[in-house]
């Protein structure tokens, strides 16, 4: 299981160094097998390209060995991606990981023209590529027989398929190679996607929780249906709540209330309201960090 690292700012909305090191501290004596940052749940489209690189400086030396390390690249040109993929690489990480570019998508349509930037990042890029389909956020859907050309190159590694029904994995897994490497992105579906056929899971909720998020894995690793079903529906309205509800400040307070660090969201997102702490508290009460 991986977690999509939420990002600590302080109260000026300036990266919280210390705060950074805690949370991947914390999490790195849990058996998470690795993180994403600057992805949507660490507000990468706030970020400068720089303090990716700042967060990746900071987590790389406490991450132990044997776990990946992935930064999020995304972006609208090869070009800038690129140069944020080398930067990674020389900032210690194991891989990169890119939506699909969405702000002329009605200007770049097809299966040739949408793949075309995966494959220019992956042709440059010093270290392997991880496709991100998340067509809920960019508009752009990658179907399974466009990921499965992609697997053609070899520098693209693995996929993350996010909000996308559960049978979508089970179509990607007959149209990529074995050691293709897929990994599920919603929270709601975690189970059924590893009953697909899917390697593991990109969670935002594993920031806050990630003990029950490595319970569903190991209860599909040692075929135990009846405990994984159990963890999913535990997760269930938690997971809803701090991510299409209350979404990265809500995800932000669950943390805080679990012994991470969560702290402030950058403008121009707000902290959730008392109500909503409320409701967050009650739903993580028997959800330990």
């Amino acid at each position: 299981m991986f977690a999509s690292a939420a990002t600590p700012f302080d109260h000026s909305g300036a990266l919280y160094r210390a705060k950074i090191q805690h949370n991947f501290e914390k999490w790195c004596r849990t058996s998470l097998a690795g993180f994403v940052i600057g992805g949507m749940t660490g507000e990468g489209p706030l970020l400068e390209p720089h303090e990716k690189i700042d967060v990746l400086r900071l987590a790389a030396p406490v991450v132990p060995a044997g776990r990946i390390v992935m930064v999020d690249v995304s972006g609208e040109g090869v070009q800038a991606a690129v140069n944020l993929a080398g930067l990674a690489a020389e900032g210690g990480a194991h891989a990169v990981i890119s939506v699909a570019p969405h702000r002329y998508r009605n200007m770049i349509y097809g299966p040739e023209a949408q793949t075309l930037y995966f494959r220019a990042l992956a042709d440059r890029s010093p270290v392997p590529v991880v496709v991100h389909n998340s067509p809920q956020v960019t508009g752009v859907d990658l179907l399974p027989e466009m990921i499965g050309r992609l697997t053609e190159h070899p520098n693209i590694t693995g996929l993350v398929e996010s909000g996308t029904p559960p049978e979508r994995i089970r179509q990607i897994r007959q149209a990529v190679p074995k050691e293709f490497g897929v990994l599920a992105g919603t929270e709601s579906q975690v189970w059924e996607s590893l009953k697909e056929g899917a390697n593991g899971a990109l969670l935002a909720f594993a920031c806050a929780a990630p003990y029950a998020t490595i319970a569903i894995w190991e209860a599909h690793r040692t075929r135990e249906d009846e405990a994984g079903i159990d963890w999913q529906g535990r997760i269930a309205h938690p997971s809803l709540l701090v991510t299409d509800v209350y979404g990265v400040p809500g995800l932000k307070h669950a943390m805080d209330v679990n012994g991470y660090y969560g702290g402030p969201p950058r403008l121009p997102f707000v902290p959730v309201g008392q109500a909503a702490r409320d409701e967050i508290e009650d739903a993580f009460r028997d959800l330990k960090g």
